[in-house]
């Protein structure tokens, strides 16, 4: 798996590479960014207790104003914003991770 570049439009920001598998979580791992299946090997590797993607997620940056608009129902947001969900298991019982919290690779 070789680094890819990501385009990061304006408005977004590259939040890293990497997330952190839960306590206790075992394979088989079904990772999905915005609820698309990757491939391990090919889009991530599973390492250092975590699953590492070959290219930056992508979040949109929410300021307080653009929050409380939202929140007001004012206006959505159109902006690039992508979210990582983990299928794992543990304990002998599948389980589902969403949103997972993206870090830096270190």
């Amino acid at each position: 798996m070789s680094e890819q570049s990501t385009e990061v439009p304006k408005g977004s920001y590259a939040a890293g590479r990497r997330v952190r598998l839960p306590r206790g979580a075992e394979p088989p791992f079904a990772v999905f960014i915005n609820g698309v299946e990757q491939r391990e090997g090919a889009d991530y590797s599973v390492r250092a207790g975590g699953i590492v993607f070959g290219r930056q997620i992508v979040k949109e940056k929410v300021g307080a104003g653009r929050w409380l608009a939202m929140y007001l129902g004012l206006f959505g947001t159109y902006r690039k914003n992508e979210t990582i969900d983990l299928q794992f298991t543990r304990n002998g019982k599948v389980e589902l991770a969403s949103d997972m919290p993206v870090e830096q690779d270190t």
